[in-house]
Order: structure tokens, then C-alpha cells, then sequence
């Protein structure tokens, strides 16, 4: 059984966490249980941009602001599925809610934010992050990985670049001021 279930928090990569998949990264836990963990990485931006996918997936868009909406790397999983991450929940097609935030993965979130229907707040992820049984877990005792309750204004208010601190000042913890190498007693 597990200690502590993280769905609905954050992980914040810790300074000496080198893997370039997660190097100074924040990631939202979607889900989280014995049998492993999900989450989306919330600060990596792309050089795409929604209107994109809307061309991608031959959806035709009214609302002209959401075309505007960064694209993030989600994480190095199946980089070519779509995740929504959104507030309020709502109904979808394929979603599941972890916390207070609703995860969707299905086209018809995607056309509503192209008609200006879609959720108030969202971060659109292409990929995501995965760990099996156990492995989390372990990563979290080798102190790769700092966790607190995730934080919607983080999630979709604070710049991206401002993210990965900011969730951490949330612990009381200053980045800056940690060492990127390990000790050991």
C-alpha cells in the first residue's frame, strides 16, 4: 500500500536531478497508485502554439485568443497524445480528475477551446511523464524530487519560466540556495 499518494501535487525537480527529461522541471500528478504514477510536466513550453493543433487536426477556430495558447512538453511519454489540463472539470469525452483539475486527452475539449466554449483555465501538454510500480517511490527517497498540494495558480497563472521556484517557495524552499551535489554521512 502506498505511504503517501501524490495525485493532485506537484514534483519539483530537484537541482541535481540531471535527467534532461526533468532537469529543473515542475510536473502535476494525475494519478498516482501502486501499480505506478502519471504526470504532466507544467513549465516547458514548445514552439507551438494551439492554433497549430487546431491545423493538425483539421479544426476549424472562431475564437481567435486561443489560437495563441503555448503547447508544453508534457513529458517523454507518447509524445504525440494531447493532454488538457483544465479548471473548472466539467464534462469530456476521456477525462479524469485529479484534485480539482480535470486531465482530458479527447477532441471535443480541443473544439471547444477552438469555439471559444472550452475551460476558463487550461494548459494544453503534448507527452507525459510515467513511472512504474515502485519507481517513484524510490526516486522520491533518493531525493530527486521535492512535493507539495499542487497550486492552480502556478499551474495557469504564473509565467512558465517562474514556475519550477515558485512551486518550490510554496515549501519554503529557495532553489538558489540548494547544492547540486549529494552528500553522503
Amino acid at each position: 500500500m502506498l505511504e503517501t499518494n501524490l495525485t493532485g501535487h506537484f514534483l519539483i525537480a530537484m537541482p541535481m536531478l540531471e535527467d534532461p527529461n526533468f532537469f529543473h522541471t515542475v510536473t502535476y500528478v494525475c494519478s498516482h497508485t501502486e501499480e505506478g504514477a502519471m504526470g504532466i510536466v507544467i513549465n516547458r513550453p514548445l514552439d507551438v502554439m494551439l492554433s497549430d493543433v487546431f491545423e493538425h487536426m483539421d479544426i476549424i477556430s472562431t475564437d481567435l485568443k486561443s489560437g495563441f495558447l503555448p503547447i508544453y512538453q508534457g513529458g517523454p511519454v507518447q509524445p504525440e497524445r494531447g493532454f488538457v489540463l483544465h479548471k473548472p472539470i466539467g464534462r469530456w469525452d476521456a477525462m479524469i480528475r485529479a484534485g480539482n483539475i480535470g486531465i482530458t486527452s479527447s477532441r471535443d475539449i480541443i473544439e471547444a477551446l477552438a469555439s471559444g466554449r472550452g475551460p476558463e483555465k487550461n494548459l494544453i501538454a503534448l507527452g507525459y511523464a510515467g513511472w512504474g510500480k515502485g519507481q517513484l517511490e524510490r526516486e522520491m527517497a533518493e531525493n530527486a524530487w521535492l512535493s507539495t498540494l499542487a497550486d492552480d495558480y502556478i499551474i495557469f497563472d504564473t509565467p512558465a519560466e517562474q514556475r519550477w521556484h515558485a512551486a518550490a517557495a510554496k515549501l519554503g524552499v529557495d532553489l538558489n540556495l540548494l547544492s547540486t551535489q549529494a552528500g553522503h554521512s
